[in-house]
């Protein structure tokens, strides 16, 4: 989902922004790919690892509740221990999406003998002031504690606007535009925020770029369809053929030209009933006044 690549897009390249809200400091950090810290990493949609010197930081978004996130923290826990036994880890799990499930106030993991926990951030709980505060932060905003969303897009397009660096103010767009479409109808949004700016994304592009990808992918998948069954279609009306004329020629002998030409012409369902007429035995042995009947 773009939802997810959005979340990973802005938490790698906003780090010191993200940093700065979820562990209280303009911590510099760096990607850090899961497969540096696990041979066989288990998938999550959102998943990110960032590193500093002393700190590894597991971070996943998720747009909704998922029964297996309190095994796959601890099992992400003791992995990151295994290869770095002496950093600190912090593992906060974000909910994008309102919902009154239960489980997104689940914040640790037990066994008999095994107690994991990890920090849950609701997003729709916290103050839309934190996610004014710096670009990284703009697309989270609409998705905080407000009633008025639309006017925190407005104030989110205004700030965009601010962002001196082209390249950032474009992808702080798209992003923005982007996860307001968990919550708000796109016409709104795109009424609210520029669209030219959101063209120049990296973000921006890879969706559109995926989209044009499925679309082509369900465009040969119709046409193979399409040609599979013309293809079945014309081996059927072929095969009739070939039984009626070969029907014909075993009853009357040898077919005229006009006659054969005049089959020919016949429609898939006329060549299945004349050809199940002829397979009849009882028709008559001379067979030219009936068969203008047919035909």
């Amino acid at each position: 989902m773009p939802f997810d690549n959005t979340c990973k897009f802005i938490a790698e390249n906003f780090s010191v922004d993200i940093a700065t809200w979820l562990l209280g400091a303009p911590t510099e950090l760096t990607k850090l790919e899961p497969s540096e810290l696990f041979a066989e990493p288990i998938r999550a949609d959102a998943v990110i690892f960032l590193e500093s010197k002393d700190l590894l930081a597991h971070i996943e978004f998720q747009t909704d509740p998922d029964p297996e996130i309190g095994f796959r923290m601890t099992d992400y826990r003791l992995r990151g221990f295994r290869r770095y036994p002496n950093k600190q880890m912090r593992q906060i799990v974000i909910y994008l999406r309102p919902t009154q499930s239960a489980r997104v106030y689940q914040t640790h993991f037990e066994l008999p003998g095994l107690r994991h926990e990890f920090e849950v951030i609701r997003l729709w709980e916290q103050p839309t002031e934190i996610f004014l505060s710096s670009p990284g932060l703009l697309p989270f905003a609409v998705l905080s504690q407000t009633n008025e969303r639309m006017d925190v897009l407005r104030e989110v397009a205004r700030r965009v606007d601010e962002i001196s660096d082209k390249r950032s103010q474009s992808n702080v767009a798209a992003a923005s535009a982007i996860l307001a479409g968990l919550l708000l109808e796109k016409a709104v949004i795109h009424r609210i925020l520029r669209s030219d700016v959101m063209r120049e994304s990296v973000i921006y592009q890879e969706i559109e770029a995926e989209a044009e990808a499925r679309g082509e992918a369900r465009g040969e998948a119709r046409g193979e369809a399409r040609g599979e069954a013309r293809g079945e279609a014309r081996g059927k009306m072929l095969g009739e053929l070939d039984l009626v004329l070969r029907l014909l020629t075993r009853r009357v002998g040898t077919i005229a030209p006009e006659g054969e030409a005049q089959i020919r012409s016949l429609s898939l369902t006329q060549l299945e009933e004349l050809g199940e007429a002829l397979l009849d035995f009882s028709q008559p042995s001379d067979l030219s006044d009936w068969l203008q009947s047919q035909i």
